[in-house]
């Protein structure tokens, strides 16, 4: 056989190789397999025992306390929360989750856009929001995409809450989303030197006072202007 015989046989042995590549069926992607769910139950627990004990302790409270408040072992914390900023983290994220469906729910059940609005304030109210405000300003990743989302989503919603009520007359127009929620994290805030069990039987109160105050027709003049979701992260957050 001459070279270019030879060539072109090769050739043709090459392209049938890649022909039966082609038609060879296509290996099966790979699966990575699901949690188990005593896994996810597991993992839940131990996210309500942090958010239970950031409450009534604060942030630092011991990790092998939260893991034997959730019925878990210490390996079993560690394993799906290796940093303390990532169980911090997975707080706040279920925290502002549950609070959103809060405001959904209102949203949904209620007739009347005004006790919508207080309906959602009493339950952000029940979730301690301010004796958690503190982890804030833990060390971990405040920008992280889920907890980027999951405040959209928050803010969305109670907005949408907000503008029903202001839309309908229900509620004063010189009232902004931010002053609701400073007035739900500051009443929600333990005094210092007071257990947060104990301040359970003025928050409601005290909340409906503020609640009072936000109905039309508008009883007073207030100083300032309203106060958006975006004041408080440009200015009252960054000290201004």
């Amino acid at each position: 056989m001459s070279p270019a015989e030879t060539a072109v046989a090769g050739a043709l042995a090459d392209a049938d190789t890649v022909a039966d590549a082609l038609a060879a069926p296509a290996a099966p992607a790979r699966r990575m397999p699901r949690p188990r769910a005593d896994a996810l139950r597991n993992r839940e627990r131990i996210v309500t025992a942090a958010r239970e004990m950031f409450v009534e302790f604060g942030a630092q409270v011991p990790l092998d306390e939260i893991a034997r408040r959730a019925g878990v072992g210490n390996a079993t914390l560690y394993r799906n929360f290796p940093e303390r900023a990532d169980l911090v983290r997975e707080v706040v994220l279920s925290l502002t989750a549950r609070i959103t469906e809060r405001a959904h729910e209102a949203a949904e059940e209620e007739s009347d856009p005004f006790v919508a609005l207080r309906r959602f304030t009493h339950a952000a109210a029940d979730e301690r929001v301010g004796a958690l405000c503190p982890m804030l300003d833990g060390d971990f990743d405040k920008h992280h995409p889920d907890l980027l989302a999951e405040r959209s989503r928050l803010e969305e919603a109670v907005q949408g809450l907000v503008d029903r009520a202001q839309a309908a007359g229900r509620m004063r127009t010189d009232v902004g989303v931010g002053d609701l929620m400073v007035a739900v994290s500051q009443l929600t805030r333990p005094l210092p030197g007071t257990a947060c069990l104990n301040m359970d039987r003025f928050v409601h109160r005290h909340l409906q006072l503020f609640l009072d105050g936000l109905e039309t027709p508008a009883r007073s003049e207030l100083p300032g202007s309203a106060a958006t979701l975006e004041t408080l992260r440009s200015e009252i957050c960054a000290g201004r």
